[in-house]
C-alpha cells in the first residue's frame, strides 16, 4: 500500500516571496491574476495564495482532508481521496451544484462563474508529478524550505519535534494534525491559528461521519434526491452542449460575413 504523501508549512521560516504561488500558476498553466502576489486571492485562477498577518507570513491552498467532506457530499463522484493523498477533481462528473463549496470547512473550492462550462477548482497537490515521484513544484521552489513536501507520517514527525525542541517559537500545535479528521497538509505557526485566517473550532471527528449520521435517518428523502441529482445531472450536461454548439454556430456565422 502507498504510503500518504503530504506537505508541511512552517510559517516561521515564509519570508513572503511568492515562489511557490508563482511555480503553482506555471506547473498549472494559470493565467497571472495580480502583479504582487502578496495582493492575489483564491480563485478559479488562482490555487494558493500567501498571505499578510502583521510581520509573519502564511499559505492558503487545499488541505487535501484525510477523510473529506467534498468527496462524501458529492452526488456523482466528482471528488476522489486518492492512495497518495492528494484529493482530486472530475469536471467530466461535476453537475455544478458546488455542494463541495459549501461543505468545505476550510472554504477552498472555487467555482468558473464566468465560463460557460464553468468547473470547480482547487490545488491537487501537483497529482501528476508526485505520483512520478517528484515533489510539488511550491516545495521544489521555496527557497527557505517553509514548504516541505514528503511522507505524511514523517513530516508529523517533524512537526512535532519542531515544536518539542523550540517551545518559545511555535504554538503549540499542528493545525491539520486532527482538524476535522486531519489533512494532508500541515502548518506550524508562532500563534493562534485563527490570527491568520484559519478555520477554528473544528471538529477532530471527520465531518463525512455527521454527514452518514444525517442520511441514516432520512433514507426515502436520499432516493429522491438521488432521481432529482441525476435528473440535474442530464440538464445541466445538455446545457452546457448547447451553449457550446451556439458558440460554434455564432462562430461561424461571423467567418462568413
Amino acid at each position: 500500500m502507498a504510503k500518504q504523501l503530504g506537505l508541511l508549512f512552517d510559517v516561521t521560516m515564509c519570508v513572503g516571496c511568492g515562489a511557490c504561488y508563482e511555480a503553482c500558476k506555471a506547473q498549472n498553466e494559470l493565467p497571472k491574476t495580480n502583479d504582487e502576489p502578496l495582493k492575489d486571492h483564491l480563485s478559479s485562477e488562482t490555487y494558493t495564495v500567501v498571505e499578510q498577518y502583521g510581520d509573519v507570513y502564511t499559505r492558503k491552498m487545499c488541505m487535501h482532508c484525510t477523510d473529506p467532506t467534498c468527496v462524501s457530499v458529492c452526488p456523482v463522484g466528482a471528488f476522489e481521496k486518492t492512495a497518495l493523498g492528494p484529493v482530486l477533481y472530475d469536471a467530466d462528473k461535476c453537475i455544478g451544484c458546488r455542494y463541495c463549496m459549501q461543505a468545505c470547512p476550510h472554504r477552498i473550492p472555487r467555482y468558473e462563474w464566468s465560463s460557460m462550462n464553468p468547473r470547480v477548482r482547487k490545488c491537487s497537490m501537483c497529482y501528476e508529478r508526485v505520483k512520478e515521484g517528484l515533489p510539488t513544484a511550491c516545495a521544489e521552489v521555496c527557497p527557505t524550505g517553509a514548504t516541505q513536501f514528503g511522507e505524511l507520517d514523517e513530516l508529523i514527525a517533524i512537526a512535532k519535534k519542531r515544536i518539542e525542541d523550540n517551545p518559545d517559537t511555535y504554538y503549540p500545535h499542528i493545525y491539520g494534525l486532527e482538524e476535522a479528521g486531519g489533512t494532508n497538509v500541515l502548518v506550524l505557526s508562532p500563534v493562534p491559528f485563527e490570527q491568520l485566517g484559519y478555520t477554528a473550532n473544528l471538529p477532530n471527528k471527520p465531518l463525512p461521519t455527521y454527514t452518514m449520521a444525517a442520511l441514516d435517518k432520512i433514507p426515502s428523502v436520499v432516493g429522491i434526491g438521488g432521481v432529482f441529482l441525476a435528473g440535474m445531472f442530464w440538464l445541466t450536461k445538455r446545457k452546457n452542449e448547447i451553449a457550446q454548439e451556439e458558440q460554434k454556430t455564432n462562430g461561424n456565422n461571423s467567418h462568413e460575413k
